[in-house]
């Protein structure tokens, strides 16, 4: 049958709501056994209520019962929920913020404190002297690492919920000690701390930590401490800090090669590269001989994210993954040639690596025709200057894939701005094959513009079903990794720095317009969606003088409408400050800048259609925004829809929310721009 043509939008798609949320579990990380070699999963089933499920994956198996969640809150994004030594699997169990231990076809058993307990520490900061630790229920723990000589002793992340303001939320780095169910507190006084990292010979332990107002990717350190156990008591010596403290310098995603030297990423040379800290010598210094212009890393919003692997600890091979031109790329770093050798790979976005032996790795990937999925991929002339590789899938994130590939648009990658200030950007054209265009011949695809969260976010380029949903019906899709995005350097991030709500408005609606003066896209039917910060640039975009033009109508998925309400009273710790950079300083500091910048007091200026998609337990941008603004657009005369999803937070996980959330986008754009199916 020869392709039809019908008008842009009307397009019949097999990519329906319904099919996604029945055939798409998403995968949130892999776990490697770094003993047994064993390889597991975590998978997020919606159909269960959003349950994050630990999964043998090679055989298939879930390795806990329907009762079971592990997921961590902490920093209220979380990642690091689990972690398995030699067998024994440690998880954060959601319901109750504990943490349990078990072995393949066993119950879980908890080892973390349920009822008022108090333990020692021995280290050089008497405030550190005793700890009493309340109920359970209000610690998060997260971000796991197993000694690797006293194996019953735990690393982590803990965060203290027992005063639930968020300013008053106690991060410290803790030792759980699995057979007594207490806790040794070992950092503290800092306001965050991640990436707990215990040597191969277990004598030192590295670990991030950062202060307000800097976020992880803007101002951290890292600290090295000696550790002993004698008994149950836990010695601990505090020996180096890598940092910059005179320049606004990350530090993070510590790893060891061996007992005598320590990996870290730094954006010192204006990209993330790695460096080595050596402990003998007592110095750090850049691994590569010349920076690399690449990310080696994004920045850090989750806990326990990989971007690098040790292959052989003997040679000292690394392999690290890296964002060119926003897409993943994988190295091999040999030590003694010290040459960085690239490998051939299909994925665009890769995540979670974990090296299995000298030659195989496993991660969780995405290609621009095939969705997320845990992947084992194999090396083979890893010496040469050419290495090659074949894959496996182990576990795709879609039960099957029922849609051609002829209905899959492929991403188009745009420079756009100018040389000195180029903005990234990526297009996806009308693509299905039983179509050949619209029936109106001058008619040109509606667009869908997309602002990515953070906003030091990325949109990546990897297969994303609800992009598709839309070009397979004839929509254009426009993702802008706008002034601020990570994976273009410190350089791109820093441009957001007193502009947010100014700079990535402009880009995106700069983006929107050169594809409509190009005839790619109708301008009068262009929509701005986005999510979390994202959704703040859509209510920014529709609500100041200069970029209300360029957007008929608008999505706010869970977005901030007040950013004086959101700064004083309304977000959760991690990100209490961040503000502080966006908008060029505190609130108290320059209130006028806030309420300016803010859609709520602009909402006059909306007089695009605008649709808000919000949950209602989002402790991160909480249901009262989209109320907010709701409420004065309404009272301005503006055309505004609100949807509320009952339990959900900041994203939806659940099957029936997912649906119902991206069925009403689709039909909102269709009603406001009379697309007739």
């Amino acid at each position: 049958m020869s392709p039809r043509k019908a008008p842009f939008g009307t397009w019949s798609s097999p990519i329906t709501a319904d099919a996604l949320v029945q055939s798409s579990t998403p995968l949130v990380d892999v776990l490697l056994d770094p003993v047994t070699r064993v390889i597991y999963h975590i998978e997020r089933r919606s159909s269960e209520g959003g349950r994050a499920v630990i999964v043998d994956t090679t055989a298939n198996k879930d390795v806990f019962g329907a009762d079971w969640n592990s997921t961590t809150k902490v920093h209220e994004y979380g990642g690091g929920s689990a972690i398995i030594y030699d067998g024994n699997i440690y998880f954060s169990h959601s319901p109750d913020g504990r943490v349990y231990s078990l072995t393949v076809g066993s119950e879980p058993k908890a080892v973390t404190p349920g009822r008022q307990r108090s333990a020692s520490v021995l280290c050089e900061h008497p405030v550190l002297a005793k700890v009493i630790f309340p109920e359970g229920k209000p610690f998060r723990y997260a971000d796991f690492n197993v000694h690797p000589v006293h194996r019953h002793l735990l690393a982590a992340v803990l965060e203290d919920h027992t005063n639930d303001d968020p300013m008053k939320v106690v991060n410290t780095l803790v030792i759980i000690n699995v057979k007594t169910q207490s806790l040794t507190t070992i950092a503290s006084g800092a306001d965050f701390y991640a990436a707990p990292r215990f040597s191969p010979d277990g004598v030192r332990i590295a670990y991030q930590e950062w202060n307000h107002p800097d976020m992880p990717w803007q101002r951290s350190a890292i600290h090295l401490s000696r550790l002993s156990a004698q008994d149950d008591n836990i010695i601990v010596e505090h020996e180096k800090r890598l940092a910059w403290d005179n320049r606004e310098v990350s530090v993070g995603y510590p790893g060891w090669v061996d007992a005598d030297t320590l990996i870290f990423l730094t954006d010192e040379s204006g990209f993330l590269n790695p460096w080595v800290y050596s402990v003998s010598s007592k110095k750090a210094s850049p691994l590569f001989t010349a920076p690399v212009a690449q990310d080696f890393g994004l920045p850090a919003f989750t806990f326990a994210d990989s971007p690098y692997t040790i292959l052989d600890t003997e040679e000292k091979a690394i392999l690290f993954s890296a964002l060119k031109n926003g897409r993943t790329v994988l190295y091999i770093f040999e030590w003694k040639t010290k040459s960085i050798i690239p490998i051939e790979n299909t994925f665009v976005s890769i995540r979670a690596i974990q090296a299995v032996d000298a030659d195989t790795l496993v991660f969780i990937a995405k290609s621009t025709r095939t969705p997320s999925a845990v992947i084992k991929l194999k090396i083979s002339d890893a010496s040469s200057s050419h290495p090659r590789s074949t894959y496996e899938i182990l576990k795709s994130s879609m039960a099957s894939l029922p849609f051609p590939d002829g209905v899959i648009s492929q991403p188009l990658p745009l420079t756009l701005g100018t040389e000195s200030e180029p903005v990234y950007a990526t297009l996806y054209p009308p693509t299905n094959f039983e179509y050949d265009g619209s029936s109106h011949p001058v008619e040109k695809p509606p667009c869908i513009v997309n602002a990515h969260g953070g906003p030091t976010g990325i949109a990546g380029q990897g297969l994303d079903w609800t992009r598709q949903y839309f070009t397979s019906r004839g929509w254009a899709w426009l993702d802008v990794d706008y002034s601020g995005s990570g994976g273009y350097g410190r350089k791109y991030i820093d441009r957001l720095n007193s502009s947010w709500g100014v700079a990535d408005i402009a880009d995106c609606a700069a983006a929107a317009t050169a594809l409509a003066s190009q005839g790619r896209t109708d301008g009068t039917r262009t929509a701005i969606r986005g999510a979390s910060a994202g959704g703040f640039t859509v209510l920014a975009a529709l609500s100041q003088p200069t970029t209300k033009h360029a957007f008929a109508a608008g999505t706010s998925l869970f977005g901030i409408s007040d950013l004086t309400l959101l700064a004083k009273a309304g977000t959760h710790k991690f990100e209490a400050r961040y503000m502080d950079k966006l908008i060029g300083g505190a609130v108290d500091e320059i209130p006028e800048v806030y309420a300016e910048r803010s859609p709520l007091n602009n909402a006059q200026n909306i007089r695009s259609p605008l649709l808000l998609l919000q949950g209602t337990a989002d402790k991160i941008v909480p249901p009262e925004q989209a109320e907010a603004i709701e409420k004065s657009v309404r009272e301005q005369g503006g055309h505004v829809e609100k949807v509320l999803f009952d339990g959900e937070g900041h994203g939806f996980i659940k099957a029936e929310s997912i649906k119902v959330a991206l069925e009403t986008e689709r039909a909102f754009y269709e009603k406001v721009f009379s697309i007739k199916m």
